[in-house]
């Protein structure tokens, strides 16, 4: 919240103008941080279980996070890594903080896949049968007594259904794909990180992030309950129609699943659309970001001049202060003895034993690679060399 109702005002104010943006950096660092590690929780399904009601706030960060993906990408807009010389520390940050962005959208696009993973556990607690190519089998209509608790509550899997009407998204973000792109007559794709010029012989081949959101389609639309409750309105036959466009031979066979998928589409074009009977049901409502946006409703450039003041324009013994517990905090040689595996070159991906000396963040296996990174890399490197510099 603090990234889309203070941050926009704080770089509009006169008197903005900050010695040192490290601080800057590292609350819009964190988000990216916390999003990765939801990535790496939510991919064990009795996570779902465990969040409970905080599920729905979660749902809905990732929907406006994917809404704004693709208007970003509905805008023609292209991220670039390459930074422009001449920059202000302030502008580095500002698209440090874009980059940013896009990236942790595709890690939000992660996140809810995973919790669609859940979607198909009610299947299994209804005592449905296997998910067929053109329907399914029930095969009793009553939980026994000693059933536990689904993963996904029904106020969930209502707000993916009919409040953001994620199948209609996930279509637009599979039409508009904004993870690649074509530069210099070249295919790109984003992946770790930075941009990666994709070989002919590999362009037939199925991204991460397109099976995503071909897996979370499919648990969408094939789960039991959620085909009950989903509203296929014409508008939504016709968006999801344009699937079959994507089904192509060389997709089913990387995803054979997917056939089901097809299947439920060639069912769907001869099917007049019969809205489902509206239950009624007590939805719940994400509490964290309503009660915040009311609580702070019409405050917010109050609070940016509040930060401008108090957080953003710290003394010198302030910045000392920060940069010591910031050197406390991210201590890298317990992180690089808790990593499981030995550290990546930035720029090609091959192991690497050497590391960025201002920032030590960096890792790359020879000089040319470093050089041939630094413009990208410069943005994230000159503001922590500050803060060292500080301490």
């Amino acid at each position: 919240m603090w990234k889309q109702k203070v941050f926009p005002v704080l770089c509009r104010l006169e008197d903005f103008k900050p010695q040192n943006t490290f601080p800057i950096y590292m609350v819009v660092h964190h988000e990216a941080s916390i999003i990765n590690l939801l990535e790496t929780v939510y991919f064990h399904k009795e996570v779902c279980e465990s969040a409970e009601d905080t599920l729905l706030d979660l749902v809905d960060y990732c929907h406006r996070k994917l809404t704004l993906l693709v208007a970003q990408s509905g805008r023609g807009g292209s991220l670039e890594e390459e930074g422009s010389q001449g920059s202000t520390p302030m502008q580095e940050l500002q698209k440090q903080a874009e980059l940013m962005e896009f990236e942790i959208a595709l890690k939000a696009l992660s996140v809810l896949r995973y919790i669609t993973d859940c979607v198909d556990r009610w299947a299994a607690l209804l005592g449905l049968g296997p998910i067929g190519r053109m329907g399914l089998q029930p095969a009793s209509g009553h939980l026994p007594p000693d059933t536990p608790t689904p993963s996904l509550s029904l106020s969930t899997l209502n707000r993916m259904l009919s409040t953001h009407n994620l199948p209609c998204l996930l279509v637009v973000l599979l039409e508009h794909s904004p993870w690649r792109r074509c530069e210099g007559g070249k295919l790109q794709q984003f992946e770790v990180g930075h941009w990666q010029t994709v070989a002919p012989s590999e362009q037939q081949k199925l991204s991460k992030l397109d099976g995503q959101v071909w897996i979370a389609l499919y648990n969408l639309l094939l789960s039991p309950e959620a085909r009950a409750r989903y509203c296929l309105t014409n508008f939504a036959k016709g968006q999801l129609l344009k699937l079959r466009a994507f089904l192509t031979d060389t997709l089913l066979d990387q995803l054979p699943n997917l056939a089901d998928l097809q299947g439920f589409l060639a069912h769907l074009a001869l099917t007049e659309t019969q809205p489902p009977k509206k239950d009624l049901i007590l939805e719940q409502i994400p509490e964290i970001w309503e009660r915040l946006e009311r609580e702070n409703r019409g405050k917010w450039h109050a609070i940016a001049k509040h930060q401008l003041r108090h957080v953003f324009s710290p003394s010198r013994e302030d910045l000392l202060l920060q940069a010591r517990r910031w050197a406390k905090t991210y201590r890298l040689d317990v992180l690089e003895a808790l990593a499981p595996e030995k550290p990546h070159c930035a720029y090609c991906g091959a192991e690497a034993s050497k590391r960025c000396s201002k920032c030590r963040n960096e890792w790359y296996c020879c000089r040319e690679c470093q050089v041939k990174h630094w413009e990208k890399h410069r943005k994230a490197c000159v503001p922590a060399a500050q803060g060292d510099r500080a301490k």
